[in-house]
């Protein structure tokens, strides 16, 4: 008999899955992504991307998760002997991407008071460098900043006292009140973006398809990197939460409900930012090249410039966007958390209040460091190494390891298509055992050799133009200590007798300790 924590409904997984994948990426990658890569163009590559390589992967976590009633390391080793350290290594990359996540979610809510009176003044690039974070030099810690570390304690209570709940009353509820409340504040934001003057030069500049960048292969890197990273696969998070689903569970539906929300909202957030973009153009006379941009820059340096230009209500506009912002990272570093949580807990046997105690609190203390003066630098390099080289190597490992050696996909598409509506065909072990592996080892080896001669070969990485040594102790080491640390909670204290054999649940009730 399987003593498991539930979901409570089945809108409770996907709201909570579809929280997980949609977070601050969607908002500031997406739209950059697309207008860099061929704008209208854009969208047949990652349509492509979504189907042969996004839903494929999220069926297959997803029936991981529920037929081995697990966290990553759990399920892992249930399906086949010596595959735990995967599942530790996606847990360890999801611990260290919790610790920098965190401090993001801090800046927009700083952001988001800074908006009413637009305390960053006329050079908010400037200000977020200088006056807000400080910013010191590469590899120095410096001083901790009052004004990233007092929202970050925020940050944390809000997202623990969620996980110390439970999956039902804590995660479940939690993410029934963010993502609702997401939508509608990001609904009127972009109603708001399309109706300002300027705002048709924007959209045309999103959507107008360059046909002739289609034929470049980096267009269909740039599709598949952006749902590989959109949809949270390979963080050990799909694997953890469908694991709590019910028995009788539609895995496929699910997959693809989650899928196109996901996409949905980055369609949304790219005509939002776009329309803002072109508005911005046209109050400073320049084009929308000349303004667009994506990532921090977007959100922190560009966005307070577009609110300094709103006609009226700009601090209210504002207080929404970056409200936006914490509500999409806070539903996502709850979903992250809860990986290394569930895991701990399985591992160690102990109860839930101390796994989150433990796990939760060594993330919290971690991300102290990116609190610092030289918290951009460190979160900078950190979260493009562990997402180059830990997420999307990650995910090779997980599709070539379960297609080609433990050969898992035929037995994993027999259980889904059980207790699934819609079933899978050849399509989806085609996907899975051909075409992501194709396209995430052409991804990786472009990757590497870019990164190692950048690194190596000169006296200033390639990323970023930092310093090699500050890129080697915070970069690559970062990326490999995941797999140096997954290695060494595989080899720690042993699973509880008859915790490897995979439980028979009749069981419907949350058990939340």
């Amino acid at each position: 008999m399987e003593n498991r924590a539930q979901w409570g409904t089945r809108a409770g997984f996907i709201l909570a899955a579809v929280g997980s994948a949609v977070g601050l990426g969607n908002i500031w990658r997406f739209p950059y992504v697309a207008y860099e890569n061929g704008g209208g163009a854009f969208f047949l590559p990652y349509l492509f991307a979504l189907l042969t390589a996004g839903i494929p992967l999220l069926i297959l976590e997803f029936t991981m998760g529920h037929k081995y009633r697990g966290s990553a390391p759990l399920s892992y080793a249930r399906m086949s002997k010596g595959a735990e350290w995967m599942g530790w290594w996606q847990v360890a990359i999801s611990f260290v991407i919790s610790t920098y996540y965190a401090v993001i979610i801090a800046w927009a809510m700083a952001y988001a008071w800074f908006s009413f009176g637009q305390k960053w003044g006329d050079d908010p690039t400037g200000f977020l460098v200088g006056d807000y974070l400080q910013v010191g030099a590469a590899g120095e810690v410096g001083s901790l900043v009052p004004g990233v570390f007092f929202p970050l304690i925020l940050v944390w209570v809000i997202a623990l006292g969620v996980l110390f709940k439970g999956v039902k009353k804590g995660i479940e509820v939690a993410n029934k009140i963010f993502i609702p409340t997401l939508v509608v504040l990001f609904l009127i934001l972009v109603i708001r973006a399309v109706t300002l003057p300027g705002a048709i030069d924007g959209l045309d500049a999103f959507f107008k398809p360059n046909w002739s960048m289609i034929a470049e292969p980096d267009v269909w890197v740039a599709a598949y990197g952006q749902i590989f990273f959109s949809l949270s696969i390979a963080f050990a998070i799909m694997i953890t939460y469908s694991s709590y689903l019910g028995k009788k569970s539609d895995i496929t539906n699910n997959a693809f409900i989650t899928g196109f929300s996901n996409s949905s909202f980055e369609l949304l957030a790219g005509i939002g930012i776009f329309a803002a973009l072109g508005f911005m153009a046209s109050a400073t006379n320049a084009e929308v090249a000349d303004v667009a941009a994506g990532g921090v820059g977007l959100a922190f340096m560009v966005f307070p410039e577009i609110i300094n230009e709103f006609p009226g209500l700009n601090g209210l506009f504002g207080f929404l966007f970056f409200g936006s912002l914490v509500l999409a990272g806070l539903s996502s570093l709850i979903s992250i958390v809860e990986t290394f949580v569930a895991a701990v807990q399985e591992k160690f046997n102990v109860s839930r209040t101390k796994a989150v105690a433990f796990g939760g609190g060594l993330s919290a203390v971690v991300s102290i460091l990116f609190a610092t003066q030289g918290g951009l630098n460190f979160l900078d390099v950190a979260d493009y190494f562990i997402n180059q080289f830990g997420v999307a190597l990650a995910g090779l490992f997980e599709v070539i390891f379960i297609a080609w050696f433990a050969k898992q996909l035929k037995p994993l598409q027999s259980y889904a298509d059980a207790v699934s509506d819609i079933k899978l065909g050849a399509w989806w072990r085609i996907c899975l055992g051909v075409v992501t592996p194709v396209v995430l080892g052409y991804m990786m080896h472009g990757l590497f050799k870019q990164n190692l001669v950048g690194t190596f070969g000169t006296e200033n990485g390639y990323y970023g133009n930092y310093p090699t040594e500050f890129i080697f102790n915070f970069g690559w080491s970062v990326a490999v200590g995941a797999i140096g640390v997954a290695i060494l909670f595989t080899h720690m204290k042993s699973w509880k007798k008859n915790t490897l054999d995979i439980p028979v649940s009749t069981n419907k009730k949350e058990v939340s300790s």
